[in-house]
C-alpha cells in the first residue's frame, strides 16, 4: 500500500423528498444561483419545480442555463461562464447527471479564470479558485456528484478531455433514488456500466497489499452485478434504486483509490470513441473494458484471477489461470449483454476506418495512457481492434 491523503468534503443528503433541502443548502453560499440542467426530463418528473420552489423560498435569485447534452460541450460551458460573469452569480447548482455536473464544474473554474477554460483540460493550466457547486442528482452513473474531476468535449477537433482539482468537489449533493425511477432501461444500464468501470479502473492496480480496498471494491462490484438486473426488472423499486445510487457515489469519490494506483486507460480510450461518435459513455466502456482486459491480463495474472474468483464466481481449478481469466471476461460480457449493452464496436456500427485516429488521439500530448500497463498508440489500436 502506498502513502495517501484522502479528502472529500462533499456533504451527501440521501433519501426521499430531499430536494426540498436544496434552498437552505445553497443559501449558505450565496443569493444568486446558476441553475444548470439538461433537457426537459427534470421538468416532466417534477424535480425542476421542487428545486425552484425551494430556492425561491430562501429568496435566491435564479439564472437558468439548460441544454446540457451527453458528453458536455465546451461551447455551452463558455456560454455559462459568460452568464455567471454578466449576472455576478455566486453559486452553481447542477440538476441532472454526470454531464450536467461536469459542465457545471467547468463553468465554476472558468468564471474566475482570465484565460480559456479549455486550458485546464488540455494545456496544463491549474485552477486557483472556483465558484462553489451543488448537485441534485437524477442519474446514478458518473459519480461526479462528489468527485474532484470533470470531463468535457471540445467540438472543434472532437476532443474529449479530463481535468481534476479539489476545487471542483461539490459542496453538497442531494440524492433521492425516487428521481431515478423514470430512467429508460438503456440509460440505467449505461449508468451501471459507468459505475462498474469506475470500480474496475481502481481494482486493476499493480500496487500490492491493498486487500482492504480490494474487498470494498469487490463488494461494490458484486452489488452492481446483483442489483442492476433487479432495477431493470422492477424499475420503480426504491430500495433497489437506492443500492445502485449509493454505490455509484462511493465508486468515484476517491475513497476506493486510497493506497493504490488505478489504471484509467479504458476511460481514456472510450473518451475518444464518444468524443467522435457521441455514444453514451457507459456503452463505450462496456465495449472497451473487456477488450482492455484481454490485452493486458498477462501483466498480472494473479490480480485477474482474484477478480475472477472473488467477483465473477469462477471456480475452475486454480492451476488453470488463463482459462479462469478468460471465463471471467466472458461472464462480464454476458452481463453487459443481459442488461442490453453493446460489447463490440460493430454492435454500434463503428468500423475500422477511424481506429487509428482514435488511438493516436488517446495518447495525444501524453505519450502513453494507463498504469496497469503503459499503453502506446499502437497498443490502443490493438485494443480497439479487439473491440471490433
Amino acid at each position: 500500500m502506498i502513502n495517501f491523503t484522502y479528502y472529500n468534503p462533499a456533504k451527501i443528503i440521501f433519501g426521499r423528498d430531499t430536494e426540498g433541502e436544496v434552498g437552505r443548502e445553497v443559501a449558505k453560499y450565496g443569493k444568486k444561483v446558476l441553475l444548470h440542467y439538461g433537457g426537459g426530463t427534470i421538468k416532466k418528473i417534477g424535480v425542476y419545480d421542487k428545486v425552484v420552489d425551494a430556492l425561491k423560498a430562501e429568496g435566491i435569485e435564479i439564472i437558468e442555463l439548460g441544454g446540457v447534452m451527453p458528453n458536455p460541450k465546451l461551447s455551452l460551458i463558455q456560454e455559462g461562464i459568460k452568464l455567471c460573469r454578466d449576472h455576478q452569480v455566486d453559486f452553481i447548482l447542477a440538476v441532472g447527471g454526470g454531464s450536467t455536473i461536469d459542465s457545471a464544474k467547468a463553468i465554476a473554474v472558468g468564471v474566475p479564470y482570465a484565460g480559456d477554460v479549455w486550458d485546464f483540460y488540455m494545456n496544463g493550466a491549474q485552477a486557483k479558485e472556483a465558484l462553489p457547486i451543488g448537485v441534485v442528482l437524477t442519474i446514478p452513473a458518473a459519480g461526479s456528484e462528489s468527485s474532484d474531476s470533470s470531463v468535457v468535449t471540445k467540438e472543434e477537433g472532437e476532443l474529449k478531455r479530463y481535468y481534476g482539482t479539489h476545487l471542483m468537489i461539490p459542496k453538497f449533493a442531494i440524492l433521492n433514488p425516487e428521481t431515478t425511477c423514470y430512467l429508460p432501461d438503456y440509460q440505467t444500464a449505461c449508468g451501471a456500466a459507468d459505475i462498474i468501470a469506475h470500480l474496475m479502473e481502481r481494482y486493476f492496480t499493480q500496487v500490492d497489499h491493498v486487500d482492504f480496498t480490494d474487498r470494498m471494491i469487490e463488494a461494490a462490484l458484486r452489488t452492481m452485478l446483483s442489483y442492476t438486473p433487479l432495477v431493470l426488472t422492477d424499475p420503480k423499486n426504491y430500495d433497489h434504486r437506492a443500492e445502485v445510487m449509493w454505490t455509484g457515489t462511493i465508486a468515484h469519490n476517491n475513497l476506493l483509490n486510497t493506497g493504490r494506483i488505478g489504471d484509467w486507460a479504458s476511460h481514456d480510450i472510450e473518451h475518444e470513441i464518444s468524443g467522435i461518435y457521441d455514444i453514451a459513455h457507459g456503452a463505450g466502456l462496456a465495449i472497451v473494458f473487456p477488450a482492455w482486459m484481454k490485452y493486458v491480463y498477462k501483466e498480472n495474472k494473479d490480480r485477474f484471477v482474484q477478480f475472477a474468483t472473488r467477483v465473477m464466481n469462477v471456480d475452475f481449478a486454480i492451476d488453470q489461470q488463463e482459462v479462469i481469466i478468460e471465463e471471467s471476461i466472458r461472464r462480464l460480457e454476458d452481463f453487459y449483454v443481459k442488461i442490453g449493452l453493446p460489447i463490440r464496436l460493430s454492435d454500434i456500427n463503428i468500423q475500422e476506418e477511424r481506429l487509428k485516429e482514435m488511438a493516436d488521439k488517446t495518447v495525444l500530448g501524453r505519450g502513453t495512457v494507463g498504469n496497469f500497463k503503459k499503453l502506446s498508440a499502437e497498443d490502443v489500436y490493438k485494443i480497439l481492434k479487439l473491440a471490433l
